[in-house]
C-alpha cells in the first residue's frame, strides 16, 4: 500500500486547490492560537501603558485623572503620532481594518512588517493617550498579519492566504470581545465579503481557538457587564424603529464626517492640532468620551448616566472619532461606535419612560439594541452587529427588536445618507472588488490546480528526431526557449508538431510509392532505348535528360536538416512568467496587462534554481470560471 505524501510541497499542492478543507482547518487552528496569543499580548501593552498614568492600572479610568492631565494626554498622543508615524513613507503609516481589506483586495493577504509594528503602539498610544479608540482595530490588524505571515513563512499559495487572513481576523475579534461568532461573521461579511463552506470551516475553528486563548487568561466573561432585561409591551416596537431611524442618521453623519475632503485638504499639522484641540476640550468636560469607553457603555446599559453625559457621548464621541479619523489620526472605531449606539439607544429609552411611563421598556433594553443598530448601520454589517448582540447580552428573545433595529437603522445609512460601509471605499460597477463575483470565483484557487503540467522545453531548431523525442513524453505543450537567455517566449501545442510530422511521413510515403511504380520504371526503359549513348572518346556519353538524386538520399538529407519550431504550423502563445504560489485573480491580470495569452509558471526564489512547473492559459481560466459558475448555480 503506497502512503500518501506528507511533505510540505504536497501541502502546498493541496492548498492550490479550492476544496482543500482538511489543510484549511489545521492552519485555522494554528492561526487561532496565534492570534488568541497576541491579543494577551496587547491587553498587556495596555496595562503597562495605563501602569504609567491611570489610577488601578486601568486604561480606562479617565476620569479619576486630574483634569489637566486628561486634558495633556491626547495632545501628547497626536504629538507622538506625529513625529514618529508621519515621518515614514505613506505606505508604512497604514494600518487597522482598511488597511487589512486593501492588503487582501490587491496584495493577495500579504502584509508588509513595518506596518504590523507600527499598529502595535499605536494602537497603545491612541487607547492610552485619551482620543476616542478601541482595541478591535489593532486586534484584527495583528491577527490578520500574523497568521499571513504564517503562510507566507510556509510559502503557501496566495489563494489559502486569503483563508488565513479572515482566520486572523475573526480570532482578533473573538479574543478581543469574547464574541466567537461575531468573529467569524465580521471576518466573512466585512473582511472577506463572502460565504464559502471553505471559508466558513477554518474561520470558525481559528475564532474558537481565539476565544479559548483568551478565556484562559481573562475569563469568560464578556467585554462589560449587561443586565437581564425584557421587552414587555409590544408598543415599544414603535419606538425601537423610531429609535434606529435616528441612529441610522447619526452612522451618516459619522461615515461622512470620516470621509471629508476638507478635512483631508489641509497640512498635517493643522490637522494634528485639531484633533488635539478637541479631544482635551472634550476631555476638560466629559472625559467619559476618552479611550474605548466599555466602563461608559455599562453604564448606559445599567441607566447609570445623567443625559448630559449621554448627549456628550452620541455628539461628542462621534465627532472627535470620526474627525481623527477624517484628520488621518489612525484610531480603531468598532468600539467607540458601540458605545456611541447604546448611548443613543439609552437616550431614546430614557424619553419614551417619559412620553409612556406605564409602557416603556427599561432604557437599557433601547441601549443594547441601539448598540447592535449603530454597528451594523456604520459597518454595513447586520449578521455580525447581530451575533455580537447576542453574544454579549446572552439574551436571545432580543433578536427580533434588534433584527428590526439593525434593518432600519442600516437602509436609513446606505439609502437616506448615501453611505456604503465605513470600510467599503473603492467600488467598481457599484461593487467593491472583493464583492464581485469574477474575483471571489478565481481568488479561491491557485494556478496549481488549473495549470498544465504535461510540457517539454527544447530549443528553436531541432532535428526531426529531436521533434518526435519531445514527443515521446506525450507533452501538451512545447516550450520554445529564446537562443540568447534561455527564457521561454513562445509555447506551441505538441499536438501541432504532431500532425505535422504525420504529413511528412506521408509525404515521404507517398514519394516512396511512385518511385517504386512499374509503369513509370517501364517510362524510363523506353526513354533509355530511344536515346542511345554515344561514343566520344572512347568514353560513353549519356545524353538522357537529368535525373534527380535517389529518393534514399533526399531521406538521408532532410532528416540531417533542422526543423524550425516556430515556422510549423500551429497555435503558439506569447508568455510570461508568474510564480507558482499566485491566484487565478493574478493570473488574470498579468495576462490583461501583459496582453498575452499564456503564462509560464515558475517555481522556486533562487534566479537559478526556477524552474517551470506549468502552463496556464486565459481559456483555462475561462473554463475553470465556467465550470465553477455553473455548478454554484
Amino acid at each position: 500500500m503506497r502512503l500518501p505524501d506528507l511533505s510540505l510541497d504536497a501541502f502546498r499542492r493541496q492548498l492550490a486547490s479550492v476544496d482543500a478543507l482538511p489543510q484549511l482547518c489545521v492552519l485555522g487552528i494554528a492561526t487561532g492560537l496565534i492570534t488568541g496569543s497576541l491579543m494577551v499580548v496587547f491587553r498587556l501593552a495596555l496595562m503597562l501603558g495605563a501602569m504609567l498614568v491611570m489610577p488601578h492600572d486601568d486604561p480606562e479610568a479617565f476620569e479619576q485623572l486630574s483634569t489637566g492631565l486628561r486634558m495633556v494626554l491626547p495632545i501628547l498622543a497626536v504629538t507622538i503620532i506625529g513625529f514618529a508615524l508621519w515621518r515614514q513613507p505613506l505606505a508604512a503609516r497604514k494600518i487597522g481594518v482598511s488597511h487589512v481589506i486593501e492588503r487582501l483586495t490587491y496584495h493577495q493577504g500579504r502584509f508588509p512588517l513595518r506596518n504590523w509594528l507600527n499598529q502595535w503602539w499605536v494602537g497603545v498610544v491612541t487607547v492610552v493617550g485619551g482620543l476616542s479608540a478601541g482595541r478591535e482595530g489593532p486586534a484584527i490588524h495583528l491577527g490578520a498579519a500574523a497568521s499571513s505571515g504564517l503562510g507566507q513563512l510556509l510559502r503557501l499559495p496566495h489563494n489559502s492566504l486569503r483563508v488565513l487572513v479572515a482566520c486572523g481576523t475573526a480570532a482578533g475579534i473573538a479574543a478581543s470581545f469574547n464574541t466567537p461568532i461575531a468573529g467569524v461573521i465580521f471576518a466573512m461579511e466585512v473582511v472577506m465579503m463572502e460565504y464559502t463552506i471553505v471559508g466558513f470551516m477554518p474561520v470558525i475553528l481559528a475564532a474558537c481557538m481565539g476565544a479559548l486563548v483568551s478565556q484562559l487568561v481573562y475569563g469568560a466573561e464578556p467585554a462589560f457587564a449587561v443586565p437581564d432585561l425584557a421587552l414587555g409591551s409590544l408598543f415599544n416596537i414603535y419606538w425601537i424603529a423610531v429609535m434606529a431611524f435616528g441612529i441610522g442618521l447619526l452612522a451618516g453623519l459619522f461615515i461622512h464626517v470620516s470621509r471629508s475632503e476638507r478635512l483631508a485638504r489641509l497640512p498635517l499639522w493643522w490637522r494634528l492640532t485639531m484633533v488635539g484641540a478637541l479631544a482635551a476640550l472634550l476631555a476638560w468636560c466629559y472625559p467619559q468620551v476618552q479611550g474605548i469607553g466599555y466602563d461608559s457603555l455599562s453604564d448606559a446599559l445599567f441607566n447609570r448616566l445623567a443625559l448630559d453625559i449621554l448627549l456628550a457621548l452620541v455628539l461628542g464621541k462621534l465627532l472627535l472619532t470620526a474627525f481623527a479619523v477624517g484628520c488621518g489620526v489612525p484610531v480603531s472605531i468598532i468600539g467607540p461606535v458601540l458605545v456611541i449606539g447604546a448611548a443613543a439607544g439609552a437616550m431614546f429609552g430614557l424619553a419614551g419612560t417619559w412620553l409612556w411611563p406605564e409602557k416603556a421598556a427599561d432604557p437599557g433594553l433601547f441601549a443594547m439594541i441601539g448598540m447592535a443598530a449603530m454597528m451594523g448601520a456604520v459597518l454595513q454589517a447586520p449578521l455580525a452587529a447581530l451575533m455580537a448582540l447576542l453574544e454579549l447580552t446572552h439574551i436571545p428573545h432580543i433578536l427580533p427588536p434588534g433584527m428590526l433595529a439593525v434593518v432600519v437603522a442600516g437602509l436609513t445609512t446606505r439609502q437616506l445618507c448615501r453611505c456604503d460601509g465605513f470600510f467599503i471605499s473603492v467600488k467598481l460597477h457599484g461593487l467593491h472588488p472583493l464583492q464581485q463575483p469574477l474575483m471571489q470565483a478565481l481568488s479561491r484557487v491557485s494556478v496549481p490546480a488549473v495549470m498544465e503540467r504535461s510540457l517539454v522545453r527544447t530549443k528553436r531548431r531541432v532535428s526531426e528526431g529531436q521533434a518526435r523525442a519531445l514527443l515521446e513524453a506525450k507533452p501538451v505543450w512545447i516550450i520554445i526557449e529564446r537562443s540568447t537567455d534561455d527564457k521561454p517566449t513562445l509555447a506551441l501545442k505538441a499536438a501541432d508538431l504532431a500532425r505535422y510530422l504525420i504529413e511528412q511521413d506521408e509525404r515521404e510515403a507517398a514519394a516512396k510509392d511512385k518511385v517504386s511504380d512499374p509503369d513509370d520504371s517501364m517510362m524510363e526503359a523506353l526513354i533509355e532505348a530511344e536515346s542511345p549513348a554515344e561514343s566520344i572518346a572512347g568514353k560513353n556519353v549519356d545524353r538522357s535528360p537529368l535525373r534527380s538524386p535517389p529518393p534514399e538520399t533526399e531521406q538521408a538529407e532532410d532528416k540531417q536538416a533542422l526543423l524550425d519550431l516556430l515556422e510549423i504550423p500551429g497555435q503558439r502563445l506569447d508568455l510570461v512568467p508568474i510564480h507558482l504560489q499566485a491566484t487565478l485573480t493574478e493570473a488574470l491580470n498579468v495576462l490583461n496587462e501583459s496582453k498575452v495569452d499564456g503564462l509560464y509558471v515558475e517555481h522556486g526564489y533562487r534566479p537559478k534554481q526556477k524552474r517551470i512547473s506549468g502552463i496556464i492559459t486565459r481559456d483555462a481560466i475561462e473554463r475553470y470560471y465556467r465550470l465553477s459558475d455553473s455548478s454554484t448555480a
